[in-house]
């Protein structure tokens, strides 16, 4: 299934409004960075959207497989300081399980969580088409 976002800026801030399947969300800059600071900057979207799907897959998996996962929480953050060059980005996920889990399963779950639709996508080359219109 294609997704699609649609994003709104009007007026002199740079808040965006981001339409999609009929859910509205916001996204701003920092006061520091010129912005209003009434929703998380992009980046920090980009983030939120790979600890979602992250979240997600695992529960996923951990349900079809009936094991006990009682909570997922996933930290994700930039890494400025590992980047190997410029043109590099870094992201570190911190993933902490809840449950009666076994060392093997969450293993597992590890391995699961490395393959959510967003890392998968995040982790291969990416071609973005970009026209005015």
């Amino acid at each position: 299934m294609d997704q699609e976002a649609k994003v709104t800026l009007t007026g002199n801030t740079y808040q965006v409004s981001i339409a999609a399947r009929g859910h509205r969300w916001l996204s701003d800059e920092p006061k520091d960075f010129g912005g209003t600071d009434t929703a998380p900057q992009p980046g920090e979207l980009l983030l939120s959207s790979l600890g979602a799907c992250t979240a997600i897959t695992i529960k996923m998996y951990a349900n079809r497989k009936k094991w006990p996962v009682d909570n997922i929480e996933v930290e994700v953050r930039f890494n400025s300081a590992a980047r190997p060059d410029p043109l590099t980005t870094v992201i570190d996920m911190d993933i902490h399980l809840t449950g009666n889990l076994s060392q093997e399963q969450r293993d597992r779950l590890l391995q699961i969580a490395r393959s959510c639709p967003v890392h998968k996508m995040l982790s291969n080359p990416i071609i973005m088409n970009t026209k005015a219109i």
